[in-house]
């Protein structure tokens, strides 16, 4: 009796065994990693994390602004910003050359968190060229290399959202720039400074301010331009920058200016109103429009 249970268990555990052994071999050849089968699960250690304002163990120096300049607190943000990202790449290359690697991928990780801030500008004004420009000549290069914009910016997708392709539209606002820059009395500069602001207004996030002093730029060095660069900048200085006197100056300029567009008089006209009215809310929920007319 005891002899058979024992031969019993033997087989029991012989089948075990040998299952465990196919098992095994198919996961080897389903190509699947098998080390969690044989070896014991081990804990994931976290990287310690210190305060960005108040980092352990550094006395972070107060800042002083009694004086100074907007430029001056741009350049030291720039400065700190470059410093910062220069400082832990520096540090990555240590850890990766010392051996340190749970230290080097900590330092990776923060390089690829910092990838995913935006760096703004904030200085703008070397962003526009001034507003002394006068568009007189028909220029032939000029007037080719707007057409390259254009064309761009239709791949790209411009009032299509769902075709946007960013890698086109960034190269149409560098042809349009090219234009400006390089033939800065063409006719075709009112053109091209319009769509500069489109383009940043509807594609690149957070750049209305720019977007206004392109579409400014448009109409100040051709007061005439067939594009509707006041009731553009009227309305991101309106629902976006929330700047009432700016934008009442400007749906102004519409009905003086831009009254061939009846849709955009309207809305102009409205929100004088509105902007006006004591007991009006001060914004009112419209969607913008796209006021693009034809090319030249």
């Amino acid at each position: 009796m005891d002899r058979r249970m024992c031969q019993m268990r033997i087989s029991t555990g012989g089948v075990s065994l040998a299952m465990l052994c196919s098992a095994a071999g198919l996961l080897s050849l389903c190509g699947c990693n098998t080390d969690p089968v044989w070896e014991p699960r081990q804990k994931v250690s976290r990287p310690p994390v210190t305060s960005f304002t108040n980092p352990d163990g550094v006395s972070v120096p107060d800042i002083t602004i009694t004086g100074a300049q907007e430029v001056d607190l741009v350049e030291q943000v720039l400065m700190y910003r470059a410093s910062y990202h220069r400082s832990l790449s520096v540090l990555r290359d240590y850890y990766r050359d010392s051996g340190h690697d749970a230290k080097r991928t900590w330092a990776e990780a923060e390089l690829s968190d910092l990838s995913k801030v935006k760096p703004y500008r904030y200085i703008l004004a070397d962003e526009v060229p001034p507003g002394r420009l006068e568009p007189q000549d028909s220029i032939a290069e000029a007037d080719a290399l707007y057409e390259i914009g254009v064309s761009l910016m239709k791949e790209g997708g411009h009032n299509v959202p769902f075709l946007y392709r960013d890698k086109k539209m960034r190269k149409a606002l560098a042809a349009f720039r090219e234009v400006i820059e390089r033939f800065p009395t063409s006719d075709k500069i009112d053109d091209a400074a319009f769509y500069c602001g489109e383009i940043h207004k509807e594609y690149f996030d957070g750049e209305a301010p720019l977007a206004v002093r392109w579409y400014e730029r448009a109409f100040l060095w051709d007061p005439e331009t067939p594009h509707p660069a006041r009731f553009q900048a009227a309305t991101v200085y309106d629902l976006r920058l929330h700047d009432r006197d700016r934008a009442l100056e400007l749906y102004r300029g519409v009905l003086e200016f831009e009254s061939e567009n009846a849709a955009n008089v309207n809305i102009a006209v409205r929100r004088i109103g509105e902007l006006t009215s004591d007991d009006a809310p001060p914004r009112s929920a419209f969607a913008e429009p796209v006021g693009t007319t034809s090319d030249r």
